[in-house]
């Protein structure tokens, strides 16, 4: 994948759960706020090969039996999280591997996608902050912002999306941050203008009770000209909308290698596999027993940097 254009990496962050892609990872960039309210930084991630996306890796911890209900959580919106603890939801008893059929079977590159140990990491609604301009005279803050807005513009209108002004309220927030460098396999640095990172968490918004939820931390570089920040920002937010794999078509949003031209607007085969995965039963916005207090960590300050 290009390295101009968005990385071809990200890491999935599960309660001792680690799935590492293809392509290596790197944490998230120093200075960066802690991803939400409560939430551990997410730990470095495994090195993998450097070339063809591959199946993710996976190391598991046993995971203890906990009551889990399927319902989804009424009502929740895009509050903000009175408290969210990433450590509670390795309670709960996962529902077993998510069933994907042979490959050739699905649309689009829906065999590509990777399930988490509890599911599909999807939601009916997403909750979305973007780190506003800090000036709003900038004009390379102003071009960043609009260029990340027009991708998200294009995922609204296939699936429900909020924005959202506090991030404490959303499920995805969005950085103006260059990704630090990661490492190949060989050792090698490798640079990226953009990467995404999930953690499964319980949060408790508004009156509600504790439900399992998708965080997603997207870092996309500032440093790009105008078309390139749109794809980069399209790519990385299809990964943070559940679409973990990469497409061997060139001309799709998710594409692991990208073609010539940027891709500024989901395709059909990208919005055939995000309406696959949106028809997928999924525990994520389902109700959780309340975690064990000692999963809280200590609260992040109040304002993003």
């Amino acid at each position: 994948m290009s390295l101009r254009r968005r990385c071809a990496c990200r890491t999935l962050l599960l309660w001792g759960f680690v799935l590492a892609a293809a392509h290596g990872s790197a944490p998230p960039a120093p200075g960066l706020a802690p991803p939400a309210p409560g939430l551990a930084a997410p730990a470095p991630a495994l090195s993998a090969p450097a070339l063809a996306p591959q199946a993710p890796l996976i190391r598991a911890e046993p995971a203890r039996t906990a009551p889990l209900q399927t319902a989804h959580a009424a009502g929740v919106g895009c509050a903000a999280a009175r408290q969210i603890r990433p450590g509670g939801p390795a309670t709960l008893q996962p529902p077993g591997p998510a069933a994907v059929p042979s490959p050739g079977l699905l649309p689009g590159y829906a065999d590509a996608l990777s399930p988490t140990p509890l599911g599909w990491p999807r939601l009916d609604r997403w909750c979305v902050w973007i780190e506003p301009p800090s000036a709003a005279a900038d004009p390379w803050q102003r071009r960043w912002w609009l260029a990340v807005s027009a991708a998200l513009d294009s995922w609204s209108a296939l699936l429900p999306v909020q924005r959202v002004a506090d991030p404490a309220a959303a499920q995805v927030r969005v950085w103006r941050r260059r990704p630090p460098l990661g490492r190949t396999a060989a050792g090698r640095p490798r640079a990226s203008h953009g990467r995404a990172h999930l953690t499964l968490v319980a949060a408790q918004r508004g009156a509600a009770g504790w439900r399992l939820e998708p965080s997603v931390e997207v870092l996309i570089g500032p440093g790009q000209r105008a078309e390139a920040l749109q794809a980069t920002a399209l790519h990385e937010l299809g990964h943070a909308f559940g679409l973990w794999g990469h497409s061997p078509d060139p001309a799709d949003a998710l594409a692991a290698l990208p073609g010539a031209v940027p891709v500024l607007q989901p395709s059909a085969r990208d919005r055939a596999t995000l309406r696959w995965l949106q028809a997928q039963p999924s525990p994520f916005g389902g109700s959780v027993a309340e975690p064990p207090a000692a999963a809280a960590a200590a609260p992040p300050p109040a304002a993003a940097r």
